[in-house]
């Protein structure tokens, strides 16, 4: 943008300047040209003076004397003409087609030719007055004066007018960059802050006091907003987060209370109020998790990828051979470095291990894998399950966002949200796609150690 006022102003400048120093610079040629012709129309009517008498008495020695002595001193030819356009005396070379303006003066004109001395002519500057007496035209004197000296005058006249134009387009320039950047900085600063509270770090403002009085007023009202928006995000977050713990100790008591009615109760209800009970609290980890990840721009740490995932599996083996559900990995034997939020690889791989075998029936398959990938680490949960269509994949990582065909399994809706926020958090990307061959692929990618 600054680029575009600059080429603005300059374009600007440009116009008037051409639209000035054109002008002026033709009027430059025509004064030099002036001031050329009237000193040779003045010398041409001094030798007119001298000739008068010389034609009318036929001596022109004395004419000719006077004539020779000029050429020699300044180089100027000069010719004399009769009544009867004849030429008399010529000193220097003679003027082509000298009958053209030997007949003007002979009309009694004085004629100075051309009008106008431009740098890139090189002809020479003619001039004729007529030779009177009494009121008689007798003839006319014609000068032929070179213009090298008059064209490098005009030529100096344009540099320096040039150089003064381009002085002023680079005054403008600088000054435009100036200007430009005393009015856009605030711009500029508005335009990083909001990226930078977009990307997650909310304490970004911008600097007041610059630029416009306009610039300022927005600059406050734009770091007025974001204390708005951080107070009111941070006060949902600290709602959600005390709200969840508070709610956790009732709940403790009341799954005691319910352990404790076990004898005195139908064995179904009493195992219904349990996992009701369970699923309460899996709620409000959920929420807790996710108050947590969200808090702020947390710090990322290096972890070992490939340990972490060998041993969130073996965590989970015991409840997939209890569903004969065949749960492998494909690591490698050495570390894999990446970078995480603090136990944000082990929530999410318990996230989606955890979905993948709620959702993949006996007798199927879950494959986790890790691996290095573009300059990073790459994990992979694949399941056997039901897969999801484009529609609900669109939609699985909305909190308590649940598929039409799963409300009856055992979850809250929060897992693959969790799973979102934590990695967004790590500086990573998290992905869902249809598994080939059925089920759901689910990738985390991170990365690695010394690249964030």
């Amino acid at each position: 943008m600054r680029n575009r006022l600059v080429g603005t102003y300059v374009l600007l400048l440009f116009m008037v300047l051409v639209a000035l120093e054109v002008p002026f610079a033709i009027a430059l040629s025509n004064r030099e040209t002036e001031r050329v012709a009237a000193d040779r129309l003045a010398d041409a009517t001094r030798f007119a003076s001298l000739a008068a008498p010389a034609l009318r008495s036929g001596e022109l020695e004395s004419l000719k004397d006077e004539l020779r002595s000029y050429y020699t001193l300044y180089g100027i030819a000069t010719m004399v003409v009769n009544q009867d356009q004849q030429v008399l005396s010529v000193y220097g070379a003679p003027v082509a087609d000298f009958d053209t303006v030997a007949r003007g003066a002979l009309a009694g004109r004085q004629v100075s030719t051309p009008s106008t001395l431009w740098p890139w002519q090189s002809q020479r500057l003619i001039v004729a007055v007529p030779v009177s007496d009494g009121g008689a035209v007798l003839g006319s004197i014609l000068l032929a004066s070179p213009t090298g000296h008059g064209r490098r005058s005009v030529v100096v006249s344009w540099l320096a007018l040039g150089i003064g134009g381009l002085l002023a387009v680079v005054a403008c320039v600088v000054t435009a960059h100036w200007l430009a950047g005393w009015v856009l900085r605030p711009v500029t600063r508005l335009d990083a802050a909001a990226h930078e509270i977009t990307a997650g770090d909310s304490a970004a403002r911008v600097q007041p006091g610059l630029g416009p009085p306009e610039l300022r007023r927005l600059s406050a009202s734009f770091n007025e907003m974001a204390d708005a928006m951080a107070e009111s995000m941070e006060r949902q977050r600290s709602f959600v987060a005390h709200a969840s713990h508070q709610l956790r100790n009732p709940l403790t008591v009341l799954r005691l209370r319910i352990e404790d009615l076990g004898d005195s109760t139908d064995p179904d209800d009493h195992s219904a109020l349990l996992a009701e009970t369970d699923r309460f609290a899996d709620v409000l980890d959920g929420l807790l998790a996710l108050a947590r990840a969200e808090r702020g721009r947390p710090s990322v740490i290096a972890v070992d990828a490939a340990a972490v995932t060998r041993k969130r599996v073996e965590a989970w083996q015991p409840l997939a051979d209890r569903r004969k559900i065949e749960l492998v990995t494909a690591v490698p034997s050495g570390p894999l470095p990446a970078c995480f939020v603090a136990t944000g690889l082990d929530q999410a791989l318990d996230a989606l291990i955890d979905n993948a075998l709620k959702f993949t029936p006996a007798g199927g398959r879950v494959e986790v894998a890790a691996g290095a990938s573009d300059g990073g680490v790459l994990i992979s949960v694949r399941d056997t399950g039901p897969g999801l269509t484009s529609s609900h994949l669109a939609l699985a990582t909305e909190r308590f966002w649940r598929a039409p065909d799963a409300q009856n399994v055992d979850g809250a809706g929060l897992g693959l949200s969790i799973v979102t926020v934590l990695i967004e958090a790590s500086g990573g990307r998290f992905t869902l796609e249809p598994a080939d061959g059925g089920g759901l692929l689910a990738r985390i990618w991170a990365p690695g150690e010394g690249t964030t």
